[in-house]
């Protein structure tokens, strides 16, 4: 039968009235493993070698400080951890000088090219330390020089227009070299360590190992972290910055068995063997520096350059600086007292 008008207009109101199914929403799907062999190859693996290129074409600084009583090769030894003459004594300092009434604070800048790899290496010698006759406080010019670093930094850092790369002056290491007595370390010994093991990273050395017999070398290595333990000086590697299982085993090993580094220096090359290599000449041979049989040179260098001394610039600022500036900022009620000098240099920026 023939509906007409009325019911289509029905039809109208009644679809009307139902509302049409609303969709369901899309459900995120969940991240999914992707298989690169399945899809090609991406290129992530790339940024270690952006980093690289960034980093030759920029160049890195490290800044090694070095502390001893006269006599015991603090100049050698640095010389031989970098092949190159850069201590403070082969770079046109008299030899002769005489022994300093006070600390002084000597720093002398090289740059380093390996590899194409351009490193700025600022060696600070100490000369004066521990040889006067009384030696009370003689630590502090050398913690005032390491504050002042961190002062410097500081200052840099809080600049309204700061520099796109700050100078980086701050102690990255400091090597203490301590006299190969066989007997146990001096009081002297044990204060510096107490008091500089807190502002930057100390690296416990034996020099001049040679003068010991192997039982003398390995009884006395026993003897040093015992006192260490017993005064609570914490060395570099610090137990507490071991950022993983790996890093704990490692460092473990260097702490338990290598700690403090019983080493021998020298920049004179001998022949051994047919094979040139760097030495001390005695009356019985020649003691090898980078021979393991004879002394812990090798293990130094590695420990310093090779594994560790990226660590040693990152532990310096996130620790020690990071320290300091969280204390100067809270004394201070935020920011460094204005001299003269950070007065002009706002005015200008601004």
């Amino acid at each position: 039968p023939y509906a007409g008008p009325v019911e289509s207009k029905n039809e109208a109101a009644m679809s009307e009235l139902v509302p049409e199914p609303r969709q369901k929403p899309v459900v995120p799907m969940k991240p999914m493993g992707i298989n690169a062999n399945l899809l090609g190859y991406i290129g992530i693996d790339t940024i270690i070698e952006q980093m690289r290129k960034k980093t030759m074409k920029t160049g890195f600084d490290f800044n090694i400080m070095v502390v001893g009583q006269s006599g015991l090769g603090k100049s050698t030894l640095v010389n031989t951890l970098f092949k190159s003459q850069v201590s403070r004594k082969s770079s046109g300092w008299n030899r002769e000088e005489k022994i300093p009434k006070t600390v002084e604070i000597k720093a002398i800048g090289h740059v380093i090219e390996e590899g194409g790899v351009k490193m700025k290496l600022t060696v600070i010698d100490t000369p004066g330390f521990g040889d006067q006759i009384n030696n009370e406080n003689c630590w502090e010019p050398i913690e005032k020089y390491i504050n002042e670093q961190y002062e410097k930094f500081l200052k840099e850092e809080v600049n309204i227009a700061r520099k796109k790369r700050i100078p980086d002056t701050r102690v990255h290491c400091c090597l203490y070299f301590i006299s190969p007595t066989g007997h146990s370390l001096r009081p002297l010994d044990l204060e510096f360590m107490k008091h500089l093991s807190k502002v930057v990273n100390i690296i416990p050395v034996i020099a001049k190992a040679d003068t010991m017999t192997l039982e003398e070398k390995i009884e006395f290595k026993q003897r040093v972290r015992k006192e260490l333990e017993v005064n609570g000086i914490e060395f570099y590697p610090q137990k507490e910055f071991d950022e993983d299982l790996e890093d704990k085993t490692e460092n473990d090993k260097i702490r338990q068995e290598s700690m403090p580094f019983a080493v021998v220096g020298s920049d004179k090359e001998y022949q051994v063997n047919g094979k040139r290599v760097l030495g001390r000449k005695t009356p019985w041979g020649i003691i090898e520096v980078e021979n393991l049989t004879h002394c812990e040179f090798a293990l130094l260098r590695d420990f310093v350059i090779r594994t560790h001394l990226q660590d040693l610039k990152e532990v310096t600022h996130n620790i020690h600086y990071e320290t300091y500036r969280a204390k100067r900022l809270n004394d201070n009620g935020g920011l460094p007292p204005m001299t003269v000098e950070t007065e002009e240099n706002h005015e200008s920026n601004l």
